[in-house]
């Protein structure tokens, strides 16, 4: 990129090591003027550190916000609309707060008139991609600058020495080895890199923050109820809770019984399969709540028909099109199939596990009890209607044995 077309930059800021030697090296690279912003979504860290810090490193514009609510709101929960799981296990924390982010680093780019946004993600990851692919959704005119694509700085090693040479400072920096590499957000946790690196090795108990053990959890299992309005979670226990105040009460929750761990090889968008591990236990707790709520309250062919579209749903999301008019259209879709999800799920929590234990729906409930019993009807259901459906369904299958 042309260095000299570019006098400000909004970059997304953390405060750590990696996004502290980004603003040097923005500075030293660009000669621009930088503009940080820090979002808190939930991932347990103090954002006005990150102020204090850009303050310390010479920064004028900082942006510091409390983006919790909308997080969950606006995205967290639309994407649970759809059951959504990645590849048979994974529950998308990281993938669904990439749009969030690049959309603030847009606005306060038009905001404070800057020519560009910069991020941490390294050139091995989906994230580049998420946050790039969102920025020129909402701006096809915005130029992004990557480091990890520019810089010769690809080791820890290299950017505690860049650090050090700059005289930046970072809380807790070691010089032997290097940590794992976190994400964290109110949905989850994800671990990469060190040990992790060998699929076959198992990870450290220590390294999980948010879990116990499923064995060390209490031996005596838990159940709460889960009370849904169109297909969102509004309580737990009938007390309403706002969209982020639910799902950190769901995180304290399956916490507490060791739910929400996952070990998984998975397939990147940019060619390489890579492996991670994840806690995400309020999310874990509310797929299994939503689907059965769904069970008892969508009719059958719109409850397969979301079915079917829902790897296609996640696939969007993982690979960063969050703001693409497919996943836009497909949104607008399971939104209109969510009206009727209303009523409210019991659940048993034990040991690393969620036993949906009850469902029940006032306004919405699909299930009849005169229909469905094993016992006498009264003549609500006539048995033998089932025999001419069964040959009409058969005929294909006759005809195909026919010519064998």
């Amino acid at each position: 990129m042309n260095t000299k077309n570019i006098n400000k930059v909004v970059l997304a800021y953390s405060g750590g090591l990696d996004t502290s030697v980004i603003l040097a090296w923005l500075k030293d690279t660009y000669n621009c003027e930088i503009v940080t912003f820090t979002a808190d979504i939930g991932q347990g860290e103090e954002v006005e550190a990150a102020r204090a810090k850009a303050e310390q490193m010479g920064v004028k514009e900082i942006f510091t916000e409390d983006l919790t609510e909308e997080y969950v709101q606006d995205f967290v929960f639309p994407m649970f609309r759809a059951n959504t799981v990645y590849e048979g296990n994974y529950l998308l924390g990281t993938s669904i707060a990439r749009p969030l982010i690049a959309k603030r680093l847009v606005e306060i780019a038009k905001q404070t008139g800057a020519d560009a946004i910069s991020h941490g993600a390294t050139g091995k990851g989906n994230d580049q991609v998420r946050f790039e692919l969102g920025a020129y959704a909402l701006n096809p005119d915005i130029k992004v600058i990557a480091p990890w694509r520019e810089w010769d700085l690809n080791s820890r090693e290299k950017l505690l020495a860049y650090a050090e040479d700059k005289k930046i400072p970072i809380e807790g920096k070691k010089k032997t080895g290097s940590p794992y590499s976190m994400d964290a957000n109110l949905l989850h946790i994800s671990y990469e890199g060190g040990q992790l690196e060998d699929p076959w090795c198992a990870p450290e108990e220590s390294m999980w923050r948010w879990t116990v053990a499923p064995e060390n959890a209490p031996d005596l299992g838990e159940s709460i109820e889960l009370e849904f309005e169109k297909g969102d979670p509004i309580s737990i226990n009938c007390k309403k809770l706002s969209p982020a105040q639910l799902l950190l009460s769901l995180n304290e929750l399956g916490g507490k019984h060791g739910i929400g761990r996952d070990d998984i090889v998975e397939n990147r968008y940019v060619g390489m399969k890579s492996r991670g591990c994840y806690e995400t236990p309020g999310g874990t707790i509310l797929l299994a709540a939503h689907r059965a709520m769904e069970s008892l309250t969508l009719d059958r062919e719109v409850m397969h028909l979301k079915d079917d579209l829902m790897p296609r749903y996640a696939k969007l999301i993982y690979n960063g099109y969050w703001w693409s008019p497919e996943r836009e259209t497909l949104q607008t879709l399971i939104n209109k199939t969510q009206t009727n999800v209303n009523g409210t799920v019991r659940l048993k929590l034990f040991k690393g596990s969620v036993y949906v234990t009850g469902r029940k729906s006032s306004s919405d409930s699909l299930f009849d009890e005169a229909i469905a019993t094993f016992e006498d009807d009264s003549g609500v259901y006539d048995q033998k209607d089932a025999d001419g459906f069964i040959k009409l369904n058969a005929l294909r299958l006759k005809l195909q044995s026919k010519r064998k």
